[in-house]
């Protein structure tokens, strides 16, 4: 066993059955990481192709100062050819080392791509989603935690920042909602009304557009509209907070950089997507009451009776239900885009991008898990 002198931070090394394994202890802080970054390199040097493991069981706390220490052991690792695991991290550490994706440093990549098989790129492919999807829960994890804080000491909730992002994902977004959702009825309740008038059933357009609007096209269409707006939104300035430092910032003042940026995010989604939902309701109903009357010949009491009678409030509570999913789907994908990003503002680019066609797309695999659900309740 090798130990260093003990000061504030430090490490001890011992090796055990082929295996050499880094105990580190201490404050790992901008104040101790440069000396204990050249003491590693300078003493370390583990037998090439023995594993190493660091034990960080008795860290307590560590900024992005105290990652290049933990960074020098992988490097030196890499360097031996020998497997590097990480053990014993506690919940602040495990979280720094995530927020700056300490699985994706000190990788080497290949120039030259044609050199590697299909096989080999497809197995990358592979273990690059299967790293995602970690990632992907692991903050998932994180925003249930800190609900979970906000709900219990309500007085930790930024109520301003709350305010704002409810103005912007609803208020802002209320006109291009109204005038995509009365377009998309009046579009249905026309095409629909040259079939229905043959078999004289044209008053069922308003069954038809209040059906499809509530149940399905008025969450869904509701939804992929703030995923293009907010969900964007909410990746880029998150990424762009990311590449300037201010994120490092807030966890080196003692800030829970997802309790302070994405609570205030989820719970303005939460909150007004379901609203705009019942809004892109009634606008649909509007286009379609339009139709009804200029080429139905109907009543504007006979097309709102019709619907009236023909919607339930499940029909109406299961879409904004829906819609209550969509919006938590929404901003935490946004969310987690903006803490991935790494680089510069191409990045922050990606980063909306990947946040927009992601929430798209876990906006419709939910919505078909509700199909199901609702096929065999």
């Amino acid at each position: 066993m090798k130990s260093t002198e003990k000061t504030t931070a430090g490490y001890a090394i011992e090796v055990q059955g082929g295996e050499t394994t880094v105990h580190l202890y201490g404050t790992m802080d901008y104040s101790s990481a440069p000396g204990l970054v050249r003491q590693i390199g300078s003493e370390f040097h583990p037998p090439s192709g023995a594993p190493v493991v660091v034990d960080m069981q008795r860290v307590p706390y560590m900024d992005d100062f105290g990652v290049l220490v933990v960074l020098e052991l992988k490097k030196i690792a890499a360097e031996r050819h020998a497997d590097f695991r990480i053990v014993g991290a506690g919940g602040r550490v495990e979280e720094t080392l995530f927020l700056v994706g300490f699985d994706s440093l000190g990788k080497s990549y290949e120039i030259n791509e044609k050199r590697q098989g299909i096989m080999v790129r497809l197995g990358q492919a592979t273990i690059d989603i299967f790293s995602e999807f970690k990632y992907m829960i692991f903050f998932l994890g994180s925003i249930c935690i800190a609900l979970f804080h906000v709900f219990i000491h309500p007085r930790s909730l930024r109520t301003g920042d709350l305010f704002l992002y409810m103005q912007r994902a609803g208020v802002e977004a209320l006109p291009i909602v109204g005038l995509i959702s009365f377009l998309l009825g009046l579009i249905m309740a026309f095409m629909s009304s040259a079939q229905l008038q043959q078999f004289g059933a044209g008053v069922y357009v308003a069954s038809l557009v209040s059906l499809a609007m509530t149940r399905e096209l008025g969450p869904i269409m509701t939804a992929i509209i703030v995923a293009g707006r907010s969900g964007a939104a909410f990746a880029a300035e998150i990424g762009s907070m990311k590449i300037s430092e201010e994120i490092d910032a807030l966890t080196t003042m003692g800030f829970d950089p997802v309790r302070f940026l994405a609570v205030p995010k989820v719970l303005a989604a939460v909150l007004m997507v379901p609203l705009l939902t019942l809004f892109s309701d009634l606008f649909a109903m509007a286009g379609g009451l339009i139709v009804g009357i200029f080429m139905l010949d109907l009543s504007g009491r006979a097309y709102v009776a019709q619907t009236i009678y023909t919607l339930t409030l499940f029909d109406v509570f299961w879409g904004v239900g829906k819609s209550f999913v969509f919006a938590f789907l929404i901003a935490w994908i946004g969310c987690l885009k903006g803490f991935q990003v790494r680089g510069g503002a191409t990045a922050v680019g990606e980063a909306a991008t990947s946040a927009v066609v992601s929430g798209i797309f876990m906006i419709i695999v939910a919505d078909s898990l509700f199909a199901v659900i609702l096929r065999y309740w």
